[in-house]
């Protein structure tokens, strides 16, 4: 007798399903809610640039390139122009202060000078006849005082006895009235002598003082117009190293055109262009170093040129100490300069991230050996490091080579 089988509902295959089912909707909510959707792009581990985040010293400073220069420089001008006749000292020469360097000659000047000179004579001898004239003259009146004061001396007692014979009618009116005129006449003569004299001192004083400063002028001008020939010997103004450009015998050289320089060599100073972007924080006092000969010379800023060429202005740094021995002039030195006070920081090497993501963010190391993107902030800088001001924790290890081949990636899987 045959008998109804009945169909089970729980079958392999519908369990299957069901399963299947289930893990299928687990995954899409995996997918969802969960699962990594950030980008990602595989890179090779050593061909990038890793450092790692550290405390340490910040010091803020930036380096600069400077030029070698002696702390003193005397240009040489001509003061008077003329042609080249003599090269007593060649460029490069070490001269002593009143060396000659040059002879010129100039036979315009020369006649010029001497017409000078002459027109000078004329003047000065002319004041030398006046003040002559005024001496003569004042010996002509004390001659006139003395020779009134000699008739006075012989009618004084002559008239003084006629007084007493006339008073005892001695002598006759007339006699007396004749004697007492001649006496009266050379008092009033010499009164009036005396006063004229002492006019005549007042103003011959006067003349005689602006007759001196006159000839003391003219004599000056004479020595002036005297020294215009010692102008074409050419002698060194001080002691030093002469730089001179190339000058031939016959070489015409105008009036105030500079034809060298004199370099004292026992100092040396460097002169400095630097970024116009420093201008605000450069100051003098602000100090730098460099390595020369495996020593360190310390050096501070004395002087600040606040022209701007083409986006630079320089700055003078002298040698605290004393200067370096073997330098030369024109010498370059790459100068650290301290723009600030060293302090303690978060610290991340420089490299070439920066001109990709302007200091932003960048890729850090996590703990599976990838490198995923995050978001920072940054202070200042200087040539070596980075101030790390959020983002960053001691110790974590940062990507800082470029990311211009990373596209917009925010997963790296290294490798």
């Amino acid at each position: 007798m045959d008998r109804k089988i009945k169909k089970k509902f729980w079958t392999p295959k519908k369990i299957a399903y069901i399963v299947g089912g289930v893990v299928l909707v687990f995954g899409i909510i995996y997918q969802i809610w969960w699962a990594d959707h950030r980008s990602t792009m595989n890179v090779e581990r050593d061909r990038l640039s890793i450092a790692t985040v550290k405390t340490g010293e910040f010091t803020d400073y930036i380096l600069v390139s400077g030029q070698i220069e002696p702390a003193q420089t005397f240009f040489l001008d001509a003061v008077e122009g003329g042609m080249v006749a003599e090269v007593v000292r060649e460029s490069g020469a070490t001269v002593n202060r009143g060396d000659t360097i040059l002879a010129l000659t100039n036979s315009n000047l020369q006649l010029d000078v001497m017409q000078r000179e002459t027109m000078l004579y004329e003047q000065i001898n002319n004041l030398r006849q006046t003040r002559l004239f005024l001496d003569q003259n004042d010996l002509s009146q004390q001659g006139q005082l003395a020779e009134i004061d000699y008739q006075i001396s012989l009618l004084e007692p002559q008239y003084k006895r006629f007084k007493q014979l006339h008073e005892q009618k001695l002598v006759s009116d007339r006699e007396f009235e004749e004697v007492k005129e001649q006496y009266e006449y050379n008092l009033k003569r010499k009164e009036l002598t005396y006063a004229s004299y002492r006019s005549d001192s007042i103003a011959r004083s006067y003349q005689l003082a602006q007759l001196r400063q006159s000839e003391a002028r003219m004599q000056a001008s004479l020595d002036g117009v005297g020294q215009i020939l010692n102008n074409l010997i050419i002698r060194a103004p001080i002691s030093g190293q002469l730089a001179m450009e190339q000058i031939e015998i016959g070489q015409a050289i105008n009036p105030g055109q500079r034809y060298g320089q004199i370099d004292v060599l026992d100092e040396f100073k460097v002169r400095v262009p630097i970024d116009e972007l420093y201008l605000p924080r450069i100051g003098r006092g602000l100090r730098g170093n460099f390595t020369l000969s495996g020593q360190t010379h310390e050096l501070e800023i004395t002087k600040i040129y606040p022209n701007i060429t083409n986006g630079r202005f320089e700055v003078d740094m002298e040698f605290t100490g004393e200067s370096p021995s073997g330098i030369r002039r024109g010498q370059s030195v790459r100068i650290r300069l301290e723009l600030g006070q060293s302090e303690e920081s978060l610290l991340l090497s420089t490299g070439g991230f920066f001109k990709d993501t302007g200091g932003n963010w960048v890729f850090v190391l996590t703990s599976d050996g990838n490198a995923e993107k995050r978001n920072i902030r940054l202070g200042r800088k200087n040539p070596e490091y980075y101030e790390i001001l959020d983002g960053l924790v001691e110790g974590e290890k940062v990507i800082v080579s470029g990311y211009e081949n990373f596209g917009n990636n925010e997963v790296l899987q290294l490798k």
